[in-house]
């Protein structure tokens, strides 16, 4: 076996147990509550350290928040991807699709994980941070999609990177209040659409 193909295996094994940990750690914050829930807790359950614990996770609020960090790459790489003539703002609902197939694929997990997010102060706080930073990863790449001068596409990028990721606070949100059973999708678009009238 080749060192990449050992790299790759450790890896694989990693996220598999990082994955296993984070699901067991969300039912408990489900059951018992967030605060109410301590790292020794979850490590019980799991049956691993609390050493080992925190190689996989600096603290308690980032197993709850997930691969926040990863998925604001993603969303850099997904606005990419899309055609340069694209409209900015369909651009953005766009990039945004792969949360939207992640979350509908496992409903039910998906609506357990938010409804923990919203339930603990610590956790909507430390989640707008982690949009602040998809903002800042995010609007360079907007100011090659919208017009004006400099001064102005930065000012432009920055509504329409801050606006997107609202939308999407706000389309999870009611897809959350409604258990499901509205498309988020549709929920999706209809935020957009709120917006989708401002010149950029």
């Amino acid at each position: 076996m080749t060192s990449d193909a050992r790299l790759n295996l450790r890896q694989t094994a990693r996220d598999a147990v990082r994955a296993q940990v984070r699901d067991r750690a969300m039912d408990l914050f489900a059951e018992r509550g967030f605060e109410q829930t301590t790292v020794d807790d979850i490590v019980g359950v799991v049956g691993i350290s609390a050493r080992s614990f925190f190689r996989y996770f600096p603290t308690k609020e980032d197993v709850a928040l997930g691969e926040g960090e990863r998925w604001g790459e993603q969303v850099v790489e997904a606005l990419a991807q899309q055609p340069e003539d694209a409209d900015p703002w369909q651009a953005m609902r766009d990039a945004l699709q792969f949360l939207v197939d992640g979350a509908t694929a496992d409903p039910e997990r998906a609506l357990r994980d938010m409804r923990v997010i919203v339930s603990a102060p610590s956790l909507r706080a430390r989640n707008m941070e982690k949009h602040l930073e998809w903002a800042r990863l995010l609007t360079p790449a907007a100011e090659q999609r919208v017009g004006g001068d400099r001064k102005t596409r930065r000012l432009r990028a920055q509504v329409l990177v801050h606006g997107s990721i609202m939308c999407l606070d706000v389309a999870f949100a009611e897809w959350v209040a409604g258990d499901g059973k509205t498309s988020l999708n549709d929920l999706l678009d209809a935020a957009f659409n709120e917006l989708h009238s401002l010149e950029v």
